[in-house]
């Protein structure tokens, strides 16, 4: 079968669509997937052109969001400036970006693998060490049900971070 995302003519595999219907999904390939989850490489998305206009909502729905994420490629911004979506279906994309957008000090939104720095001192409960301001964190992770949250490696410890004590580097 083909994704529906990027017309890859893979294995594909079920991928939940947070926010709508229950038990919403859309099946799409594993490099689609991968990228929902972390970092998109813009190219690989060239095919929401055309999935932007699938009939299925969930499609759409995807669609919309993954536009917005990759909102500062001029080709990605021409097609959301394009986008139609009926009324239910711009609430169900709104719905989760709205919820899990997780931004730095700065408004900058952050996504799973970027570098961000702290821009303060943070006593770390439980490691005994202060994170110092300046020091970079590489390849943060987004805690899924809170966007002021990220974690991120420190001094060789995981640890928790607020999203207003960062800025993305």
């Amino acid at each position: 079968m083909t994704c529906p995302l990027c017309s890859a003519d893979t294995p594909l595999q079920a991928f939940d669509v947070e926010g709508g219907p229950h038990g919403a999904s859309v099946d799409i390939c594993a490099t689609c997937a991968e990228q929902i989850a972390g970092a998109p490489v813009a190219n690989h998305w060239r095919g929401l052109a055309s999935a932007m206009w699938s009939e299925e909502a969930a499609v759409q729905v995807v669609a919309a969001r993954m536009l917005k994420r990759l909102a500062s490629e001029g080709w990605a911004q021409d097609l959301l400036e394009q986008l139609y979506l009926d009324e239910e279906a711009q609430a169900w994309a709104d719905n989760v970006a709205a919820q899990s957008m997780h931004k730095d000090s700065n408004g900058v939104t952050l996504n799973t693998g970027d570098t961000v720095v702290l821009i303060k001192d943070l006593p770390v409960k439980g490691g005994g060490f202060t994170a110092k301001r300046g020091t970079a964190v590489r390849g943060i992770s987004l805690v899924q049900d809170n966007p002021e949250h990220i974690e991120g490696r420190v001094e060789g410890q995981r640890i928790v971070i607020l999203t207003q004590y960062v800025k993305k580097k």
